[in-house]
């Protein structure tokens, strides 16, 4: 019942949206040149970086503090992660959401791959895949089961 009732209407917004040229994300900000490089040289600074409101010592929302409570349940090492407060910098606040295509904050970034956010982050821990990815690109270390005769 619902869908033919919202069929015409989700049609013909879409026919006014594609003739109007917008496009997909709807965030789009159309980000400078300049601005996607420094992004871009900072996903890349560090084999883990994590774009947060606030500081690891100071998250300033809850799924900041999440992520960085799973950062650190898997021990990542400090000089292995790198974390900007996007609070400081609202260009950078805009720019990463428009980089990573990703609506929310925080973002995490494995050797210059886009991970997700915070629920993605969450997901990857409990089904021990973050474990796994970090393993892989020597994040942390490989944990040897020892298998006894």
């Amino acid at each position: 019942m619902f869908r033919s009732v919202l069929n015409p209407t989700i049609s013909s917004l879409s026919r006014n949206v594609l003739s109007a040229g917008w496009r997909t994300p709807a965030f789009r900000r159309f980000l400078s040149d300049e601005t996607r490089a420094k992004i871009h040289a900072a996903v890349n600074e560090h084999p883990v970086v994590l774009f947060m409101k606030g500081t690891p010592e100071m998250p300033q929302c809850g799924f900041s503090r999440a992520a960085i409570q799973v950062l650190d349940m898997h021990a990542v090492p400090s000089e292995k992660l790198r974390t900007y407060n996007i609070l400081e910098d609202p260009e950078l606040r805009s720019g990463i959401k428009e980089f990573s295509e990703w609506p929310t904050i925080p973002q995490i970034y494995v050797n210059g791959e886009f991970v997700g956010g915070c629920d993605i982050l969450l997901s990857m821990h409990q089904s021990g895949e973050l474990e796994s990815l970090l393993e892989k690109h020597d994040i942390i270390p490989k944990i040897e089961s020892s298998s006894q005769s």
